[in-house]
């Protein structure tokens, strides 16, 4: 498996060369294009090698795509709904944490868990929770605008908006934070909700947030 990630950081487009047998996972909805050869196959609840489990939000699934070359190479690629960059994360036997908008494709030795404890404190939205990726191989994420990682060390401490939340590595300690008038959430009466990581370890942040956009374009509306 090649890749190449262009136009990035604002409209990112993931270019995925597959040899003939060669698979990748793949989230709902990022496709863009791909080869006539081509095998897509959709997957909901259990998922990738039968480690994608039920939301822990309810009725709420998290489905799986997975491609396949056959009969010889193909290409495929892959983009976010929003725009912004998309960043190859390669796994080495470790996890990392993803919230689920931002999680693109991965290596088929990737498994992918959302029941682990703690994924529903993060997000108001009930169509957001964090994934929990493990194993070997190239891991893809997106960011709504451009993505910025921050390396703590030991002990290190740093808050977060949470709507600018993609990321973060195993080992970073976290706890959830209201903080009055903040980033008014959209319906949550001026008290917005951060995140504060202590490390070591690697978090992904990205440079604008889908809530805080939503609540700017709200206040332009007309009023009745």
């Amino acid at each position: 498996m090649n890749y190449e990630i262009m136009y990035h950081p604002s409209y990112s487009l993931a270019i995925v060369k597959l040899e003939a047998g060669e698979f990748l996972s793949a989230g709902a909805g990022t496709m863009v294009s791909m080869s006539d050869n081509i095998v897509m196959e959709t997957k909901g609840q259990k998922g990738v090698l039968g480690m994608l489990k039920r939301s822990v939000l309810g009725e709420e699934y998290f489905f799986i795509n997975t491609f396949r070359a056959e009969g010889g190479s193909g290409e495929i690629t892959f983009a976010p709904p929003f725009p912004g960059d998309i960043l190859c994360y390669e796994l080495y036997n470790e996890t990392i944490y993803v919230q689920s908008g931002s999680y693109i494709g991965s290596s088929p030795d990737i498994a992918i868990d959302t029941r682990w404890n703690g994924s529903k404190s993060f997000f108001s939205r009930e169509s957001q929770f964090l994934l929990k990726i493990s194993g070997n191989g190239p891991l893809f994420i997106a960011s709504y605008g451009a993505m910025y990682e921050k390396n703590l060390a030991k002990g290190e401490k740093y808050l977060i908006d949470t709507g600018h939340l993609v990321a973060f590595t195993n080992g970073v300690a976290y706890a959830i934070k209201r903080v009055g008038g903040l980033k008014p959430a959209i319906l949550g009466g001026g008290e917005g909700v951060v995140c504060e990581f202590t490390g070591p370890g690697r978090i992904f942040i990205q440079t604008r947030s889908e809530d805080a956009f939503l609540a700017w374009l709200l206040s332009k509306l007309p009023k009745k």
